[in-house]
């Protein structure tokens, strides 16, 4: 069971949260002894909660997962992990990623439990109400960020969080689109929210995400790098291959894929060449600028 309990956690889906050390980072505290170990906390408390919420999920899901052709090999909706058992690991992990978190500050921990409050939301009934499904996802990004930032004594800067909402309603907008274009006139059977919503109006919404989180991130370089007093363009030079990366996911999009994000990035080696050419440029302005 064991090895049931660990899959049904879906740890491979832990590298979303990264998201906390973005502010940090950002503010080049990453060296910091103090702020890299209250935010790697952050990191391990979003991971409990995440996986927590992963399994109130398939606790609530649990009789249609055992009807769809893949989900029905999941843990819980199997019957490998039974349902006792599953409330109290959801339980404990959930309690033990909030107790992380309080013992940082009162802000990370409200942070983490409006986290796990909005998720359960989305799992009961949000993720049927078109658009609300998009946006609960993409704030579960961004308070990702905002407990990194929290964590560290960071103050955010409204250019940061604007971008941050913005390319996460672009990476979930890009999830459910791709979903459609893939499974068709099925969509709605595997996502309820999908028979709600057109090829059109998700390409809409892609554009309008993908222009607004590549203006706000030309704004908050340009405020970093005044704010700074640096004499260096790293953070104007972080723009090209940030729009390039949003460019590439984009036609990758396109081409027919992205139904699963953390697939994409782990396989498409333009993706990760740009990420490493932005870590580089943007990490030149925070350290050596």
């Amino acid at each position: 069971m064991i090895r049931a309990l660990v899959i049904e956690a879906r740890p491979r889906q832990w590298v979303k949260n990264v998201l906390v050390l973005a502010a940090p980072g950002a503010a080049g505290l990453l060296d910091n002894s103090s702020a890299i170990g209250s935010t790697l906390l952050a990191f391990l408390a979003f991971c409990l909660v995440s996986s927590g919420t992963y399994y109130w999920n398939d606790i609530h899901d649990r009789h249609a997962d055992a009807r769809h052709p893949t989900k029905r090999h999941r843990p819980i909706a199997s019957g490998r992990i039974p349902l006792p058992v599953a409330v109290v690991v959801a339980v404990v992990l959930l309690l033990a990623g909030i107790a992380i978190a309080a013992s940082l500050n009162a802000r990370t921990a409200v942070v983490v439990s409006t986290y796990v409050v909005l998720t359960t939301a989305y799992s009961t009934v949000l993720k049927h109400v078109a658009v609300v499904d998009l946006v609960v996802v993409a704030a579960g990004f961004v308070l990702r960020a905002m407990a990194g930032a929290e964590a560290s004594a960071i103050e955010m800067s409204t250019w940061f969080v604007l971008c941050t909402s913005f390319g996460s309603l672009f990476i979930v907008t890009g999830k459910r689109y791709a979903e459609l274009r893939e499974f068709g006139d099925e969509a709605g059977a595997m996502r309820p929210s999908l028979a709600q919503y057109t090829l059109g109006f998700l390409h809409t919404v892609l554009s309008v995400s993908i222009t607004a989180s590549l203006v706000t991130y030309c704004l908050w370089a340009f405020e970093v790098r005044e704010l700074s007093g640096s004499t260096w363009p790293f953070y104007e030079l972080s723009i090209v291959p940030m729009g390039m990366a949003l460019l590439r996911y984009l036609l990758v999009l396109e081409q027919g894929h992205g139904a699963a994000p953390e697939e994409v990035f782990a396989a498409d080696r333009t993706l990760q060449l740009l990420g490493v050419v932005w870590a580089v440029a943007f990490g030149l302005g925070v350290y050596v600028g």
